[in-house]
């Protein structure tokens, strides 16, 4: 399964000391089989942090769902039980997981119904109540990897992040054509798909795809003698 993590940066070591305590399934690396997801985090993390963001791709072998020596725990959807675990990780101020599970897959808890979360356990809502209202919200996905061991799950896929960050960065510059420097869509095309910056953006082994689009901006205004 491709699973993809949103971040304002893109995600070369996963480092658990970078992740945060207290989400729906405590601390771990989160990752989602929904790309759009993924993006609307990346956007998000991105924006908090003064980045474009960056969605990093993972091979995730499902089989380690059966692997006797990992601890996994799978919701199918919105429940008591999904409730109750999110409600146990997200009321944890201990300093130690409040779980033993390797792998844990479920439905997210987002802004709004964590915010029903903590009216729950507040006592302004029922329980009843509140499982009723998650049966109107859209399908949300997530999987956590709470421990060194549940990592050989999983392994980043280079191939994704060269597609995805090309597609970012030319359509970034296509943008600024356009709007800083008064092309038509056709021309600023034409400009840019036939410039030696996006033969060398192109081409994986130069790494230009790894530069902010910014400086591969300057680079073809220079190439293409554009004031500035």
């Amino acid at each position: 399964m491709k699973v993809y993590h949103g971040s304002y940066l893109a995600i070369d070591t996963i480092d658990f000391s970078c992740c945060k305590k207290r989400r729906d399934f405590g601390k771990g690396f989160y990752v989602t089989k929904l790309l759009p997801q993924a993006d609307y985090w990346a956007a998000r993390k991105g924006e908090d942090n003064d980045t474009d963001g960056v969605v990093t791709a993972f091979e995730f072998d499902e089989d380690f769902f059966e692997d006797e020596d990992l601890q996994t725990l799978r919701f199918d959807g919105y429940s008591e039980e999904w409730l109750d675990f999110v409600v146990l990780n997200r009321k944890n101020r201990k300093g130690v997981q409040a779980h033993n599970y390797d792998i844990i897959e479920g439905p997210v808890a987002d802004d709004d119904i964590a915010t029903r979360v903590f009216d729950y356990v507040n006592g302004k809502v029922s329980k009843n109540q509140f499982l009723k209202e998650l049966t109107h919200k859209a399908p949300s996905h997530q999987i956590c990897f709470c421990t060194l061991q549940s990592l050989q799950a999983i392994k980043k896929v280079e191939t994704y992040d060269f597609a995805y960050n090309l597609k970012n960065i030319t359509r970034e510059i296509l943008k600024r054509l356009i709007t800083d420097k008064g092309l038509d869509k056709a021309d600023a095309a034409d400009k840019l798909y036939n410039s030696d910056v996006f033969s060398q953006l192109s081409d994986k082994t130069t790494k230009f795809h790894e530069k902010d689009w910014e400086e591969l901006y300057k680079l073809l205004l220079d190439e293409l003698d554009i004031s500035k």
